[in-house]
Formats: structure tokens, sequence, C-alpha cells
């Protein structure tokens, strides 16, 4: 009994060490002082988190921060509860709004759909589950984008081809679509209104995880007639919120 009350002990002070250091890097005597405990038994914990790639010291400052492996484990569990939250929130999407709803995630240098919900309409937007779209086009291609550093926006918008797909409406250069972007990512969404496709309206709102990076979109799509300009207000309030509801649901701050 005495082993396993020390070993729940020792579990315990590690998942204390792991959220304290969750505040930023500290050193040990500041994680110590923290937690009220002492040098010696947190010293002992971060070695043995450290070996396992749960934190990692700097060797300069001698400051412990979260390590690799924790941020592997959460990025992973983070894939699975999209998944898992995603449905019913894409479901109740298009049953708030009347259209289609979707799911959509990065692939490579486009937009792929990984989820769809679609109402009983006659007339509708195409989609097949695992359609590549391009990323200056579309509503959820511009979504996947919201947020990304610089230069990681370089990387992909230089993979495209020179003259981007598209109608006239549509961004067709690189630095088109930065400069689009950067109204969108103000407003919180990104809409688009014929680009892809004359006729089809779409809307798209970026969901984010623990780290606050986006890792997917959600979004809606329909007829012009039935969703023109002037409503892409009410549909974007929907779509956003929902976006927020599963990136909570993800962690996100």
């Amino acid at each position: 009994m005495l082993v396993a009350t020390d070993s729940l002990s020792s579990v315990q002070r590690a998942m204390d060490v792991l959220r304290t250091l969750g505040s930023g890097p500290l050193r040990v005597q500041s994680v110590a002082e923290a937690l009220g405990k002492e040098k010696t038994q947190v010293s002992r914990t971060l070695k043995v988190l450290a070996e396992g790639g749960f934190v990692e010291r700097d060797p300069e400052t001698l400051e412990y921060r979260l390590g690799w492996q924790l941020f592997a484990l959460a990025g992973a569990a983070s894939d699975s509860r999209l998944l898992q939250q995603a449905a019913p929130v894409v479901r109740g999407l298009m049953r708030t709004t009347g259209e289609a709803a979707y799911l959509t995630v990065l692939s490579g240098n486009a937009a792929v759909t990984v989820l769809a919900e679609r109402p009983g309409r006659a007339l509708q937007a195409n989609e097949w589950i695992g359609r590549l779209s391009p990323l200056n086009c579309t509503a959820s291609g511009r979504a996947l984008l919201h947020g990304r550093p610089s230069d990681e926006l370089d990387l992909i918008l230089t993979a495209q081809p020179e003259r981007l797909p598209g109608t006239e409406r549509a961004p067709r250069t690189a630095e088109e679509v930065r400069e689009r972007l950067r109204a969108e990512q103000s407003a919180g969404y990104s809409a688009a209104v014929e680009e892809s496709e004359p006729g089809l309206v779409a809307v798209a709102a970026p969901i984010r995880d623990f780290r606050g990076t986006t890792v997917a979109a959600l979004n809606v799509s329909a007829p012009v007639f039935r969703l023109p300009p002037d409503d892409l207000a009410r549909a974007a309030a929907a779509v956003v919120d929902a976006a927020s509801r599963l990136s909570h649901a993800l962690g996100a701050p």
C-alpha cells in the first residue's frame, strides 16, 4: 500500500510540475516555490520528465519548459478529438443555416473535406468527402490560412501555380491572397462570393487547437440566390459561433 501511495504521489507531483511550467519557463527553485515543495523533490521529478521528453532544460538559463513529447501527445489527442467533436457541430451548423456544412483540413497546398452534412434540398453545392479544393478562391481554403506565420504562409503560396484558379472575383496572385487574408482575419471569417465558380457562395471560419494554431475550417456553402451577399453576415455569425465552440472543445485559448 505504501508503494502504491508513493507512486501516486509521484504522478501527482509530475502533473503539478507540468501545469506550473504551462505558464512559462522556470528554474527548479521557482517551480518548487510555486508548488510549495522541496527543491530536491521537484528536481528529481524534473529529471525524470526530461528523460522522457516531457520537459526540456535550457543549458544557458537553466530554465525548464514543456517538452516535445508532451506536445506530440497533445497534438495526437487534438486530431482525434477534432473528428470526435466535429460531427455534432457540423450537423448543428447545417440545421441552423439550412445549408450544407463542411469540416475541411489542410492537405499539402490544398483544402480537403473530411466531414459533411447536407440538407435534403434539390439544388445545392457539389461535394465529395476527400475532395481537394484550391486555397485562394474558396472560403474554407483561406480560413485554413488564418493566423499562420508569414514564413509558413510564404511556403504555401509559393508552391501554388503562378496564376491561381478561380473567377475574376477571386484573388489570383499570392499578394492578392495576402491582402484578402489581412481583411478576413480581422473579421474572423472568410467569405467567397462566386469565386470558385459562378453561382456558389461560401462562408468559413478557422478552428484552433490548444496552441492557438488553425487546424481545420468550418464552412457553409449554398447557391447565391439562397445566400445572397446581404445575408452573409447572418451565415458568418453562425459559422463563427460553431467554430468557436469546436475550438473551445480542443482547448483553444
